[in-house]
């Protein structure tokens, strides 16, 4: 099981290789949510997300000659351009419905493609295929202790960067599929900062990680396409993660489509970064869902959007304010 000790190792493996993202803010937005909202811009982390964390610990403490991923992007680009920094081959997983723009990024970090349909094939399975044909190690998108491991050390950045800020009571809100990141960032608080407590956020229509802490017991989706929050879109809490999601995480939140394509918007307004749909999902939950305390902190975990769901958000957001006046 994933430790703080790991997560410590993890940061001195990712010494010189990841960035420390910064903590944003934006008093139009603090108006928005009642409360001080400060934002962690993992978004403008090393392929736009979260994920090279975890690949470049993973790949780093194994040592492989080559490895395998399975994602809808995120990790897939995260594993891609730490195998090629590390010199070693990759194969990626990923689904024909990821966004083109992720697909394009992976295939540009020179690693091999390989898609499939996430509605009738199992990534699982082909995964596993190709690694025993071509001889690769699996590098897991989270439910890996090396991997989870890495991205705790964006909780270690947290509860250094909240303590700059004054902030030692709040909501952490984390974007969540399968609890890679939200497990990290919970181990490294409890042992680093206990007064931050970290809450899941999902999409609509699949919240099984809100619906598994309400129930105490791993809960399933009951379909996997149809969101365009597609970066965190996954079956079920993984095997690894839920143990610590239960024991650590107040309950789940959920946030629509539209929320989140509005906090896309008012991010590239108020923030000037850019996110993608799965990516926003917290900021939401601390923009339109009342929270307790003077504080709330949102990890923005993913800015690898196509050009036409952000024009989308701007529009939908436009189309909302010339209707509020």
């Amino acid at each position: 099981m994933t430790d703080i000790a790991m997560i410590e190792a993890a940061a001195e493996r990712l010494k010189g290789h990841v960035r420390r993202t910064p903590m944003l803010s934006s008093p139009f937005l603090d108006d928005l949510a009642g409360r001080r909202a400060l934002i962690k811009a993992e978004c403008l982390q090393h392929t736009g997300s979260f994920k090279f964390r975890g690949a470049w610990n993973a790949i780093s403490a194994l040592d492989p000659k080559g490895v395998i991923a399975f994602s809808s992007g995120n990790h897939a680009q995260g594993v891609a351009l730490a195998a090629k920094l590390k010199g070693i081959p990759a194969t990626i997983v990923m689904p024909t419905d990821a966004p083109a723009i992720k697909i394009a990024n992976t295939r540009a970090l020179g690693a091999e493609v390989v898609l499939y349909d996430r509605a009738t094939e199992d990534r699982d399975a082909i995964g596993a295929r190709l690694a025993h044909e071509k001889g690769l190690a699996l590098i897991k998108p989270f439910d890996m202790a090396e991997v989870i491991a890495g991205q705790g050390t964006c909780g270690l950045e947290i509860a250094e960067q909240a303590v700059e800020e004054g902030v030692r009571d709040a909501d952490v809100l984390v974007c969540c599929g399968g609890g890679g990141l939200t497990s990290g960032i919970a181990l490294a608080l409890e042992a680093r900062a206990p007064g931050l407590r970290v809450r899941t956020v999902e999409p609509e229509g699949f919240d099984d990680v809100a619906r598994s802490l309400e129930a105490g017991e791993i809960r399933e989706n009951a379909r996997l396409t149809g969101s365009i929050c597609d970066a965190i879109v996954t079956p079920r809490p993984g095997e690894l993660t839920w143990p610590i999601l239960r024991r650590l995480c107040g309950p789940g939140l959920v946030v629509s489509e539209a929320q989140a394509l509005r906090a896309m918007a008012l991010a590239h307004d108020r923030l000037k970064i850019v996110l993608e749909p799965g990516g926003a999902v917290a900021l939401a939950a601390a923009l339109f869902l009342p929270g307790p305390g003077e504080a709330v902190i949102a990890v923005a975990s993913g800015g690898n959007v196509d050009r036409a769901m952000t024009a989308r958000a701007l529009a939908e957001s436009d189309e909302l304010a010339e209707a509020s006046r």
